[in-house]
């Protein structure tokens, strides 16, 4: 229940962080970003919100630089997708096994589904999986266990961090204020999370169909 209060109302903790921290705010933030995407058994912290969070509280009178922002969070992003092929590429599903506070939050349904996305977009699942919660976390991790060459990883690694975090912090920069957004920002962010889920559900509706077709095909 904490996490999910922190994700939903995380403007007023980023503005409580600023307030008491100062600068080390950008610590903060890159440490999350690092930390979601580079290491595989915590994919539940919350990337997107962040982002827009961030680019909103920017674009405010409170001494955050939103080009320090988004510079600390490439690097964030593109080293921790980085680390994460780094440790599938060593250690392998066995990762998987461990348990952060008592709980096993990767679930093999979670490394088939970022299988799928691979089957259905080769490498450009890495720019994809950005905008995609737990498969954004997993997919480096994969590729890494898989025999994706470490040069054309990093190619799309690159490319998917500059699209995630330029695309959606300058979006909460230029929008975040907007006092209908600003005053239903819990609001926001479930629409978000929601927008991030669609690819997901899209592809198991689409496998759902498919799946009934050829069943109605043998019954014929």
């Amino acid at each position: 229940m904490e996490l999910i209060d922190f994700i939903l109302h995380i403007d007023e903790h980023l503005a409580d962080f600023i307030r008491d921290y100062g600068y080390w705010v950008y610590a903060i933030l890159f440490i999350i970003v690092f930390v979601e995407t580079g290491i595989v058994v915590m994919p539940f912290l919350p990337g997107d919100s962040l982002l827009f969070a961030a680019g909103m509280l920017a674009a405010q009178d409170n001494g955050l630089n939103v080009w320090i922002v988004i510079v600390l969070l490439l690097i964030a992003a593109i080293l921790g997708d980085s680390l994460n092929y780094s440790i599938g590429n060593k250690f392998g599903m066995k990762v998987t096994r461990v348990k952060v506070f008592g709980k096993q939050f990767v679930q093999q349904s979670h490394i088939d589904k970022t299988h799928e996305f691979y089957e259905k977009y080769g490498s450009k699942t890495i720019v994809i999986a950005r905008f995609v919660p737990i498969v954004r976390t997993l997919a480096p991790f994969v590729a890494g266990i898989g025999s994706m060459r470490y040069r054309t990883f990093l190619t799309y690694n690159v490319l998917g961090a500059i699209l995630w975090v330029v695309g959606i912090t300058l979006v909460g920069y230029f929008l975040g204020n907007i006092p209908i957004i600003k005053d239903n920002f819990s609001k926001v962010v479930i629409g978000i999370i929601l927008l991030s889920l669609l690819p997901i559900v899209y592809e198991v509706v689409k496998a759902k169909i498919s799946n009934k077709n050829k069943q109605e095909n043998i019954n014929i």
